[in-house]
């Protein structure tokens, strides 16, 4: 089996933004199609947006616990442990990098660069693996 970690930055290299990266390697052991995977999180990229606010792929892990998690519309009873699996991810990635901001990651007021991109996929990726056991 290929490492998560290898695919999503190759995603990324090919175009993909940090959410779709991470959320993406993930689809398809969780039943769902990339291509739907991707468009769902093409507007969380550079931070969503693109107004570097929550990292992309912070964004595309907790997308991966409600892939995993989510008991679906027509039995919505998932929300609170998913909510705490989400939170699990967020936290662990600011335990990390001391930030989940995409702004401050990259350093962009400090010139003090937390983690770049494919750091911050990496992390995501390993991060979604351990905490919701993929």
């Amino acid at each position: 089996m290929r490492d998560r970690v290898e695919e999503a930055l190759e995603r990324h290299a090919k175009g993909y933004n940090c959410c779709q990266a991470v959320a993406c390697v993930f689809a398809e052991e969780l039943g769902y199609k990339e291509d739907t995977v991707f468009r769902l999180a093409e507007g969380f990229g550079a931070g969503m947006g693109g107004m570097q606010c929550t990292c992309g792929a912070v964004s595309g892990a907790v997308m991966v616990a409600g892939m995993k998690n989510s008991t679906g519309a027509g039995l919505p009873k998932s929300k609170g442990a998913t909510y705490k699996l989400s939170k699990d991810v967020v936290e662990s990635f600011r335990q990390k990098n001391d930030s989940v901001i995409c702004s401050e990651l990259k350093g962009i007021e400090t010139r003090k660069v937390l983690r770049s991109c494919d750091g911050c996929i990496e992390d995501a990726v390993r991060i979604a693996e351990k905490v919701l056991g993929l």
